[in-house]
Order: structure tokens, then sequence, then C-alpha cells
């Protein structure tokens, strides 16, 4: 498909969705395709097609941040949106909010609020609603929202998308519309892994216009066998039914990839996590927005929402002296949360809590938006990389985890989530791809983690073949054989595929039954090289083999010697 007919596609879809509340503003259709017919197809991104929350700039589209009395003409696009339109990709259009960007619901707007993608009745999150519900539903490939509070992951939790919250500072915020300056980041929704990542690292770089922009640090790969942190109990304790036994089985099977599980208390994170609008960091929120909300507040609660308003007018009160308390409570906060942590990558948590109605949001505006950050509110303050990765339903409904290491931390996240994704192909071997065997290496640089040492179920048979290196063969005998031990090794899809394809003949990969009555794949041999190949089954395995006959050559050296 060409870019100009993806873009018309696009077009198509959102007529046909119904659902408006989606966007504040949409490009002029002619315009966007003029743009897209220009598109050079060897561009990274070229051809897709994204939205832009309405607190980032894009030129040639209003900036209202949720606000139609806030609404200003950007004279360029934000940052971030010109890195992706040089790569290729073209913008379709503006998407509704929490106003401005404070709240986790989605329901804070005058233009609407946002439905949820698999539920009309419930809410979409927030406060980068309309960005994620139009990625949910394939209206764009991809789109941008912020975070500062979690509205970068929340709602691509309730919607089953991917939501990437970058390290801070990496992704600049020029022409962003603030909600907390030091503390927000542009985030990524997409349906894909790979496709999120492309584009937070194509925003990524160092812009002299925002002063708090950081450069990229060398990437850093996940360990093969990382260590995972999950709450206690005691956090988990109140999430919606059945989204307990969902994170459960979010934990099995990362540790199915594995990695080390160990439980934590995470309490000095969630106390942190209370400081994002407890404490005296509101009075940022003032900052940005309180002026405006002061000169209009013959608009609050028409054009200006009254819980967003308060939320950020209470900000005035917040001292200089608060200010300097909190810093150093925080401080303090964050060396616990990091004493923690200390020894494992990253920490696994559920995204969210719940997933209200939008009646429910209605009744107890506060305290149902609340709940919401538990996990996400502390990332910004601690300078945290987080990443939402859908895993599974609950109640018939998205479930989501979420992903969060220390600063820099973004392109390993992203590869444990893969591997959460992907969670890979487990290989049974029994000789020189043994631990510490001349082969062992090509399984490591296919990204080979070691499982077990097991055996086979009762029924085969080993052999020594003439190979160099000298490699035992595996065959199935069925009665009269022996249980043979070995080691399971789980390899990624693409490592799985890329090491079969290297097998040399006469070894084969088939199906190997273990002791404890799995199947999985396996090394064997193919018969025809049997002949005059001796058979060691009594041995029970490869290892005793070899020590026996380092023990002969020992005996018959000191023979020698005599």
């Amino acid at each position: 498909m060409t870019v100009v007919a993806r873009v018309a596609a696009a077009f198509d879809r959102i007529e046909a969705a119904g659902r408006p509340e989606i966007w504040i503003s949409l490009r002029d259709r002619a315009a966007t395709l003029a743009e897209a017919s220009a598109v050079d197809p060897s561009l990274p991104l070229a051809g897709l097609v994204f939205a832009v929350k309405d607190n980032i700039d894009v030129y040639g589209l209003p900036t209202t941040a949720g606000a139609p009395s806030y609404a200003y003409r950007p004279g360029a696009d934000a940052t971030a949106v010109a890195r992706l339109r040089a790569a290729g990709a073209v913008v379709i259009g503006k998407t509704n909010l929490d106003q401005f960007a404070t709240g986790l619901v989605g329901t804070r707007s005058p233009y609407g609020a946002v439905r949820n993608a698999w539920d009309p009745a419930r809410i979409s999150g927030g406060s980068s609603s309309g960005s994620a519900v139009a990625v949910a539903l394939g209206l764009v490939d991809f789109a941008l929202g912020t975070d500062t509070a979690g509205s970068g992951r929340v709602p691509a939790a309730l919607n089953g998308i991917i939501g990437v919250k970058p390290t801070r500072g990496l992704v600049p915020v020029t022409g962003v519309v603030p909600a907390c300056y030091s503390l927000d980041c542009v985030t990524v929704f997409a349906r894909e892994l790979s496709l999120a990542r492309t584009v937070a690292e194509l925003m990524e770089g160092v812009d002299p216009a925002d002063p708090l922009s950081r450069p990229s640090s060398p990437s850093v790969a996940a360990p093969a066998r990382p260590r995972l942190a999950v709450p206690a109990d005691e956090h988990l304790a109140d999430l919606a039914p059945g989204w307990r036994e969902a994170f459960d089985a979010a934990v099995r099977r990362f540790a199915a990839t594995g990695a080390e599980i160990v439980e934590v208390d995470v309490a000095p994170l969630l106390e942190a996590a209370a400081l994002l609008y407890g404490g005296a960091f509101v009075a940022e929120r003032y900052a940005a927005a309180g002026p405006h909300l002061e000169k209009h507040a013959d608009l609050i609660g028409s054009d200006l929402d009254p819980t967003v308003a308060g939320i950020i007018l209470g900000g005035k009160e917040k001292t200089a002296a608060d200010w300097a308390t909190d810093t150093a409570r925080l401080a303090a906060l964050n060396a616990a949360g990091r004493a923690a942590l200390d020894g494992c990558d990253a920490l696994l948590t559920p995204t969210t809590t719940w997933h209200p109605t939008l009646a429910e949001v209605a009744a107890d505006p506060v305290g149902a938006n609340a709940r919401m950050g538990r996990f996400t509110n502390f990332a910004n303050l601690l300078d945290y990389a987080s990443l939402a990765v859908p895993a599974g339903f609950a109640g018939g409904l998205p479930f989501g985890v979420m992903l969060t290491g220390a600063a820099f931390t973004d392109r390993a996240l992203a590869e444990l989530a893969r591997r959460f994704a992907n969670p890979g192909v487990d290989l049974f071997v029994v000789g020189a791809h043994l631990t510490g065997q001349p082969l062992n290496v090509q399984l490591v640089a296919a990204g080979g983690t070691l499982v077990a040492v097991t055996a086979t179920a009762p029924g085969y048979a080993l052999h020594v073949l003439d190979t160099d290196p000298r490699k035992p063969g595996l065959v199935r005998v069925g009665a009269g054989g022996r249980s043979i031990e070995g080691e399971l090794w789980r390899l990624p899809a693409d490592g799985f595929g890329a090491f079969v394809a290297a097998v040399p003949a006469p070894m084969a990969i088939g199906r190997v039954t273990l002791a404890d009555g799995t199947s999985v794949s396996g090394f064997l041999v193919e018969p025809a090289a049997l002949a005059n190949a001796p058979d060691i089954s009594h041995l029970g395995g490869w290892r005793a083999y070899l020590a026996g006959t380092a023990g002969a050559a020992g005996a018959s050296g000191a023979s020698v010697r005599r």
C-alpha cells in the first residue's frame, strides 16, 4: 500500500469508527494526502499514520491542552513531532485528554469523556485518553502521549496496547504544554512493541531548546537471567476482582522466560508516589496552568474542568518550605526504594489497580483517580524508565503489567518485555552444548538461558559419535532404554531458528520426553550415524562418560610414568 493509500485509509477508518470524542482536531484530508504523496518511501516510518495528544504542538493545528480558552496556534512542530515527520510518519490529528494532562481517567475534558476501546461503559484511562484509544481501535499506527503520573501507561493497560514511558529527558519536551515541566515525558502508544520502541528512539536526543533534555546512554542489554522484583502481598491486596490472578499468571510467564522472581517491600516507592499530588510538587502544576485558571475563573464548570481546577489551584498554597521539606523526604524515599530494589534488574507490577466505569468515576472523581496511580506515580519523581505491556485479560477486559527500571534502562526493559511476549523455545541438550563444553557458546550467543539440569524419561540410548569435537548421539529406543542426563535451555524464538539452521548432520532436532513427562525440542541423531558408535547409555550421561575417559587417560599416563 502506498503512503497516500495508507493515509486515506486512516481517514476512512476514523469516519467509520463513530468515536468523535477521541479527537479535538483533525487535519484537512486533501492537505494531508498531499503531504503523504511527498514522503520518501525509504524513510524508517514512511507511510505510518500517527495521532498527537493535544498538549503537544503540531504546526497547522491549534494546541488546546483540553481547554478551548487556552488554545493557541503554534509556530512550529514540537521537537518530538518534527523528528517523527522527518522520519516519514504523517500526523492525522490531535487527540482528547484530561485537561492540562491532570488525571488518569480520561473523563476530565469539555470535549467529552473518552470511552474505552473494549467497553464503552468504562473509562479509557488518561490523561492520554484519545491517543490510546485511537491506537487500540486501529485508527492510527501509533500515537504520542505524555506522562507525569502515569498518563502514558494507565490508558495503555486499560486498552490492551503498549505504552512506552522513556527515561525523563530522553525525548525533549520542547513544544509540550507543561503539566510539571521537570517531570513530564513524551510517550508512545502502539500495538506492537517493536514499533513503539522504534518511535521512541527516533525522538531521542538533546534539544538545546529544552535544557532538561538528556543524551541517550549506551544501550545495556538485559541479562540472560534477569532478577525481577514484585511487590509484597500487602501492596496487591485490593486489586480489582480477578486482577491478582492475572498478575500471578504474568509473574509465572516471566519466570518461564528464565527470570528470577523476588518479592520486595515497595512501600518507599508507594510513599514517594503519594507526594506527586499530596506534596508540594503539585505547585509545578500551578506554575504551568494556574494563572490561566485564575484569569478565566468564570469558565470553571464549563470550559474548565472543576476537578482539574481544584487540583491545580491548590498548588498555589504550597510554600518554598513545603517544597524543601518534600524534596528532602523524596530523596530519602528514593534511597530506600533503590536499596529495596538493589540487585534487581526491574520491578514488575500491575500497571494500575482497577478499571472503573464512567459512572463510578463521575460519582467519585478524585478517589477513583487516586486508585489508578499507585504503581505509576513514583516513576518520574524518582527518575525511572517504565514500560506498560499487555498481559492478557481479566473479567473480559485487557489486563496490563508494567516493567520499571533505573534511568536509561529503556532498551533493557524492552528486551524483557519482548521475552514476555515471545517466551521462547525450550531445548534439551546432552553433549557438546552442555555448560562448560566446547559448543555451549553457541547457545549463549543465540540468547539461551539455562533452565534446569534434568534428564529424559526412560527409553533412550546414548552413543559416542565419531565427530570433531567428539559428541554423543541420543536416540529413542523404547523398551530397554534408559534415562539420560542433560540440560534444559530456553532460547528466544528468533535465536532458536538461527541455532537450528546451523545444526550439522548427523545431528537433528526432534521431540524429547523428559523425566517429568513434558515434551520439548532436543538433540537427536540420525540412526545411520550409530553404526560402530559405542553405546554408553549405562553411564547415564555425557559428563559421566567424559569423567571416565579422563580418568582412564590419567591412569594410563600414570602407568607410563612408572
